[in-house]
Formats: structure tokens, C-alpha cells, sequence
């Protein structure tokens, strides 16, 4: 008796082989961790660190998460098959933190990212919060310090995620003060804070 194979799992199987096979930068390590679950039927997640200090240690620089989940079934609320759920944070300088426009900005490096490098997507959705935060007590010789993080998510439209995930990629690297892959505006190396 010959077993038929899952045609889901071979396209869930087809999209992480598609992330398996992404152009790194060199200032990115990019890792994969263990997968929410309960989300999907079929996830993988991924982890970014910019120019890490030392193994399992997130970088002071930036950092990001990459999920991609699967229901062969589909989803009415992702609008498709597939669905990614992006994080990407970083410290900035205090003055760019206060920028009115940093969110915005912010928002627009992931989606001209996306863009740039040509992924299918739509159903974008997300957030981008900045904080300034003071340190007291223990914590005054932290002074005043600023974050940046946005949380998106999109739906692909094929299982091709290469696109995506190096988009992903340039955007943690950008917040990092890195400049992005594609041609387009250098970002600010001054948003950096040590």
C-alpha cells in the first residue's frame, strides 16, 4: 500500500525551502527558532540579530521575529493560505526618537522593502511604536533613551518567501542604522545608541 503524499505539507515544506535559500547580509545573523503554536497547522519562525555580541545574546543593536504560518484551509481574516507576522526593534538616538515622522518612516522601509524586492503580498496590517523612556533611582545612569518597534504582518501570495524574508531583513538592518540592500535613501547611522 503506497502512501499519497500531503500536497500541504509539500507547499509549506516548498515556502521554508524558499527561506532556507534567502541571501543573508553580513551584518544580520539570522537563526530559526521554535515556532508559536496553536496559530496555524503549519509555522516557522525565525530570529534576527544585528552583528550579535556573542551567541544567545540579542544584539544592543537590533533585533527581529519572523513567523510564517500556514492553513491549507485558508484564512477569511489573512485573505489567503499563508500569513506573516513580522517584529523588528531597535534603540535610536533620543532626538530621532521624538521625530513626528518616525513611524511613518518606519512603516514605509518595510513596505519599500517588500517592494524593492519584488514580494507578492497584501492584506498588509501593523504598528509602529516609538518610546522615550527616563531612568530613576537605580536606573538614573541610563538617562533618557528612545525604541523604535514595528509589528506587521501581511499575507504572501504565493509560497515564494525569499522576497519577504530578505525584506524582513533590510528592515531590522535599517533600524539598526544599516543601509538597505536595494537602492534607495542610506538610513541614519545616528540612530544607533550604544
Amino acid at each position: 500500500m503506497s502512501v499519497r503524499p500531503d500536497p500541504a505539507a509539500a507547499e509549506f515544506a516548498a515556502a521554508v525551502e524558499s527561506i532556507r535559500a534567502i541571501r543573508g547580509r553580513p551584518d544580520v545573523v539570522i537563526h530559526e527558532i521554535a515556532a508559536p503554536e496553536g496559530l496555524a497547522p503549519f509555522a516557522v519562525a525565525l530570529a534576527a540579530d544585528v552583528m550579535p555580541g556573542s551567541h544567545d545574546e540579542d544584539s544592543v543593536l537590533g533585533v527581529g521575529r519572523f513567523v510564517l504560518l500556514f492553513d491549507p484551509a485558508g484564512s477569511p481574516e489573512w485573505d489567503g493560505r499563508f500569513r506573516v507576522i513580522s517584529f523588528a526593534q531597535a534603540p535610536m538616538e533620543v532626538q530621532i526618537g521624538e521625530d513626528p515622522f518616525l513611524a511613518d518612516v518606519v512603516w514605509s522601509w518595510l513596505t519599500d522593502a517588500l517592494d524593492e524586492l519584488g514580494a507578492h503580498y497584501h492584506a498588509e496590517a501593523g504598528t509602529a511604536t516609538k518610546t522615550i523612556s527616563t531612568g530613576y533611582g537605580e536606573l538614573a545612569a541610563h538617562g533618557v533613551a528612545a525604541q523604535v518597534e514595528l509589528r506587521a504582518s501581511w499575507t504572501p501570495a504565493d509560497a515564494d518567501l525569499a522576497a519577504h524574508v530578505e525584506a524582513w531583513t533590510d528592515l531590522v538592518a535599517m533600524l539598526a542604522g544599516m543601509p538597505p540592500r536595494y537602492d534607495a535613501p542610506p538610513s541614519v547611522d545616528s540612530r544607533r545608541r550604544p
